[in-house]
C-alpha cells in the first residue's frame, strides 16, 4: 500500500489557493461595475455591523475576530472556508433558472487538465486502491432528449480514506480524476470506486472556527461531476449517496434530493449508479 502522509490544513489550504490561483478565475470579476461594487461591498459591511451592534461585539471578541481573519490566509484557507459556507448560495443562484439536470457546489478539490480516457473508462488508481467497486453509468442529452454526442463528462472524487490526489501527499498525480467523452449516443461509463466520508481540515483555521461553535467537520460520500457539451451550460455537480449519515447535516450544506444516486450490487461485489443528464442550452 502507498504510503500516505495525512494532509494538514496548511497543505491542503496552500494546493487549494495554488489551484484558484492557476484557474484564471482570480480577477474573473474585475469588470463589475462601480454601482455593483458599491452595493456589494456596503451592504457587506453594514451586515458586519449590523451584527456587530446585534451582539453587543466586546473587544476582546473583535480582536479574536481580526486575527482569525488574519489566519485563516496565512492557512491558505479562503477557497476552502467560502467554498464550504458561501458556495452553495451563489450556486442556487446562478442555476436557479435551468431546466435540465441540477447542480451542486464545485468545491475546492477541483484541479484542470484531468486526464482524458475513452468510454468505457477505468479512472486511473493505484494497483492495490481499497475501496468497493463502482461503475458510474448514463447518458447526457440536452432538454429537449436529444443525445449530445461532443458532451465530455469529468469525475473527480475522494479515495476511500477521505483524501484527494494533488492535495495530499503520497497519492499518484491524477489518482480518481478523469474527464470521459460520450459515445456517439451520449452514452459513458465510469468504472472507479465509492468514495468515503471525510471531515474537511481540522487543524487550521477554519476548523478552529467549526470547533468554537461545537460543530462537527463531515462531508458526506461524494462523487464531483462536470459535465460540458458544445452550445450548452456547463454543470457542476456532487453526487451523493443513500444511508450516508451526513446527508442531513453536511458541513457545506450541499445535499439536494435530486443528486441521491441509487448504487444497486453487481455480481462482482461491486455496484453499478445510473445517472442521467440533461443539460440546458448557453
Amino acid at each position: 500500500m502507498t504510503t500516505l502522509t495525512t494532509p494538514t490544513a496548511a497543505e491542503s489550504g496552500g494546493s487549494a489557493t495554488e489551484v484558484f490561483r492557476q484557474s484564471g478565475k482570480l480577477g474573473a470579476g474585475a469588470d463589475i461595475s462601480v454601482e455593483r461594487a458599491q452595493a456589494l461591498i456596503g451592504d457587506a459591511i453594514k451586515a458586519m455591523n449590523d451584527l456587530a451592534e446585534r451582539h453587543a461585539l466586546t473587544y476582546e471578541e473583535f480582536n479574536i475576530f481580526k486575527a482569525w481573519l488574519i489566519q485563516v490566509g496565512e492557512d491558505g484557507e479562503w477557497p476552502l472556508f467560502l467554498d464550504v459556507f458561501l458556495e452553495h448560495t451563489v450556486e442556487d443562484i446562478s442555476t436557479r433558472d435551468r431546466q435540465g439536470s441540477k447542480g451542486s457546489i464545485e468545491g475546492p478539490y477541483y484541479v484542470k487538465n484531468a486526464p482524458t480516457l475513452p468510454t468505457p473508462a477505468t479512472l486511473p488508481m493505484r494497483e492495490d486502491e481499497k475501496g468497493t467497486k463502482l461503475k458510474f453509468t448514463g447518458t447526457i442529452k440536452d432538454v429537449e432528449g436529444n443525445p449530445l454526442p461532443e458532451a465530455v463528462i469529468e469525475l473527480w472524487q475522494a479515495d476511500e480514506d477521505g483524501y484527494y490526489s494533488q492535495f495530499a501527499s503520497g497519492l499518484p498525480e491524477w489518482n480518481l480524476r478523469g474527464r470521459v467523452p460520450v459515445d456517439a449516443e451520449g452514452n459513458f461509463e465510469i468504472n472507479t470506486i465509492k468514495p468515503a466520508p471525510y471531515q474537511i481540515p481540522t487543524d487550521g483555521s477554519t476548523g478552529k472556527m467549526i470547533a468554537a461553535a461545537n460543530w462537527h467537520a463531515w462531508r458526506p460520500a461524494h462523487l464531483h461531476i462536470a459535465v460540458e457539451a458544445p452550445g450548452h451550460q456547463r454543470l457542476i455537480q456532487q453526487l451523493y449517496f443513500p444511508g450516508d449519515e451526513h446527508n442531513d447535516d453536511d458541513i457545506a450544506n450541499a445535499v439536494k434530493p435530486e443528486l441521491m444516486l441509487d448504487p444497486q450490487p453487481n455480481d462482482d461485489g461491486g455496484e453499478t449508479a445510473v445517472y442521467n443528464y440533461r443539460l440546458d442550452k448557453l
